[in-house]
């Protein structure tokens, strides 16, 4: 993905013990992947944030 999008904080961002690599696990055909490269966007419409925490951070003491 693009450099832009905070691949490595996504839900969506996996391990691939096989390839011993990090992929986009987002279902998304060529179009998709084409539009978001050639996007103007500065975030990616399919980030989910990985931070299991966050929601109930504003909680801590």
């Amino acid at each position: 993905m693009v450099n832009d999008f905070p691949c490595e904080s996504c839900n969506n961002y996996v391990y691939d013990e096989e390839e011993e690599a990090y992929f986009c696990e987002q279902d998304m055909d060529e179009d998709d992947y084409g539009r978001l490269i050639s996007s103007e966007r500065k975030t990616c419409p399919f980030y989910r944030n990985g931070d299991e925490y966050k929601v109930v951070r504003h909680q801590a003491f």
